[in-house]
């Protein structure tokens, strides 16, 4: 079977997942009544325009689906746990494991495979390419150019105050308390903030993922990179992103994915636009502000699951990041 479009993906999933769907005023749920362990999807959207899915739920059996779709259309979310393997036309298998991402789709052709028992725990938004003609183009004509970004591509990138946005959607859903009009607000937000980091700039975060050009050691010298280094860099990113609670200091790094310390700094500053440090950093706070916006763990247990051994400095880091206690986040969600 080869799904036409995203919204036929998403059909042939959930039926595959045994879901049936509940309509709600702001939302519609997919779960499986009889077996509720399976977990759920909260879907809203604005049909044709945008979709925001909530997703916490496991796979009952090995599938693979394969997809031939020629919308356009934006993804961008969270993964929090889980991981797949897909092949998209003309290029190597691949697999996509718990991160930030974004991605501007046409044309898809692939497949995607998903095993048996995997649980997945994400957020995602998909806007579609109605939206962007029918609402932004019209009113805003000269504000949007995303020709830059390469299509069918996989940012592993989001800016923080998306990740932000997403958490607070992702929190208001949990209290049954998301709204339509808020939501796009929300979605508008987004997209602002999108246009104006691929826009500010011709070397930014997105295309410094592709665009490999030069980076500077020290204060005089200036070294190119290779494909290979980008390869290094990409692994390192990896490596951090699997164990960001207690990750391996640079030097170990640096000998992990076999590229000298310096460039390996200097190299992920530009390609991802954060040090080392405050991409793992960025991951333990990502993870604590979706504990302490979907569970009633207490700040000690979060700050020691993602790897402080002392609660006073995760919540001073914390409070650094988003302007606030963990405990007074918490309230605010």
């Amino acid at each position: 079977m080869i799904v036409k479009s995203n919204e036929e993906f998403k059909e042939v999933v959930l039926k595959t997942l045994s879901f049936s769907k509940t309509y709600s005023d702001n939302y519609t749920l997919y779960t499986n009544k009889k077996k509720p362990e399976l977990g759920h999807l909260i879907s809203y959207s604005r049909e044709g325009y945008y979709n925001l899915g909530i997703a916490d739920y496991t796979i009952t059996q090995d599938f693979d689906l394969s997809f031939d779709n020629p919308q356009l259309l934006m993804r961008f979310g969270i993964v929090y746990k889980g991981a797949t393997e897909f092949k998209i036309e003309n290029n190597p298998v691949s697999s996509f494991t718990p991160s930030s991402f974004f991605v501007i789709e046409k044309n898809l052709k692939g497949q995607q495979s998903w095993k048996k028992g995997q649980h997945f725990h994400g957020t995602e938004i998909t806007i579609f390419e109605n939206y962007f003609n029918d609402i932004i183009k019209p009113n805003f004509p000269n504000v949007i150019d995303f020709n830059t970004l390469i299509k069918n591509y996989t940012y592993i990138y989001l800016p923080l105050e998306i990740v932000e946005i997403i958490h607070q959607l992702q929190s208001l859903s949990n209290q049954n308390s998301l709204n339509s009009i808020y939501l796009e607000s929300k979605i508008l937000e987004c997209i602002a903030i999108l246009i104006n980091e691929v826009t500010k700039s011709k070397e930014n975060a997105f295309t410094n993922q592709i665009n490999y050009g030069n980076i500077n050691i020290g204060s005089n010298r200036t070294v190119k990179l290779t494909s290979s280094d980008i390869h290094a860099i990409q692994k390192s990113h990896d490596i951090l992103e699997k164990n960001y609670t207690n990750p391996p200091n640079i030097e170990s790094l640096s000998k992990m994915v076999f590229l000298n310390e310096q460039k390996l700094k200097a190299g992920f500053s530009k390609h991802y636009h954060m040090s080392i440090g405050e991409y793992t950093n960025h991951l333990k706070m990502t993870v604590s502000a979706n504990l302490l916006s979907t569970t009633d763990l207490s700040i000690e247990h979060i700050a020691y699951k993602v790897g402080y051994n002392y609660s006073a400095n995760f919540s001073k880091m914390f409070k650094k990041t988003y302007g606030k206690t963990p405990l007074k986040f918490r309230k605010t969600k």
